[in-house]
């Protein structure tokens, strides 16, 4: 009896160990986690990644099989002053909030327009003021002169893209006049957009400035802008809900603004002085 009962001591002594063991351990691993979290260490070590939709053009684009566009220039200018290397993952515009979320990369640079909606998934830090731009054909065949124009037209737009929310507001604004509802054409890139312009299978497209007057400068005697820029809005680069990364970053941006490197990028790309988020 007195064997079982030292036998059993020791066995509940034992059970006891391992349980203390298990406890320390998941304390441990959450504090590992926790500090994770609230690190500002990139996802990869010594590589800023970021997520991009190469599609846009002259944010970012592939040009002879490679990413290249303001974004990647941009991109590379903040991972020097942070002395990291750049790293690109490149998806559809609209899955790489979810792919943020979901820790692919550190941060998304591919010329995402700041919109309250976003502002509730992500943080931003705004680099650029961007206006809005209607497109046509050269010549202007439907004699659109501006967003009221559109009424009963095939507009095209990137699926997902705020742009595609000022067409659907225009659309709206139709409807309510009582007047030809817009034909909505949504396309995976801005690029497909303006090829269906140019092939006429669309009558006009909404682009940013930016990327409206590069339209313009490849293929003048394709296409035209029509009406007044509308819809500035801000350009930013977005990051996860409260990383800690965010400050680096912008601390990086403004030492590109203040040692001219920021102003250098924007004439690189023939970008008017006015979308600098200086000109604020």
């Amino acid at each position: 009896m007195a064997c079982f009962l030292l036998n059993r001591l020791r066995q509940l002594e034992d059970n006891m160990r391992n349980t203390v063991r298990a406890i320390a351990a998941t304390a441990f691993l959450a504090l590992a986690t926790h500090a994770e979290a609230e690190s500002d260490a990139p996802v990869t070590p010594g590589t800023l990644t970021y997520g991009t939709a190469a599609t846009y053009p002259p944010f970012q684009s592939v040009e002879d099989g490679k990413i290249a566009g303001f974004s990647v220039d941009h991109a590379e200018a903040i991972a020097a002053k942070l002395g990291l290397k750049t790293a690109i993952v490149n998806l559809d515009f609209g899955g790489l909030i979810p792919a943020l979320q979901a820790r692919r990369f550190d941060v998304i640079n591919s010329a995402m327009r700041v919109t309250e909606q976003r502002k509730e998934q992500v943080d931003f830090i705004p680099y650029m003021r961007i206006g809005t731009n209607i497109i046509v054909r050269a010549g202007n065949p439907k004699n659109v002169s501006g967003r009221g124009d559109v009424c009963g037209l095939n507009v095209a737009v990137e699926l997902g893209s705020t742009i595609e929310a000022f067409a659907r507001e225009d659309n709206d604004n139709c409807v309510k006049a009582g007047k030809a509802a817009v034909n909505l054409m949504t396309f995976p890139g801005r690029q497909e957009a303006a090829l269906a312009v140019r092939q006429s299978r669309a009558d006009a497209f909404y682009d940013t400035t930016p990327a409206a007057v590069l339209a313009l400068t490849r293929s003048p005697d394709s296409f035209q802008i029509v009406g007044e820029t509308f819809g500035f809005t801000e350009n930013g680069i977005a990051l996860r809900k409260g990383d800690p990364i965010k400050a680096r970053i912008e601390k990086a941006q403004a030492e590109l603004i203040a040692d001219g490197s920021y102003d250098a990028l924007l004439t690189k790309y023939k970008f008017p002085k006015e979308v600098a988020v200086t000109s604020r």
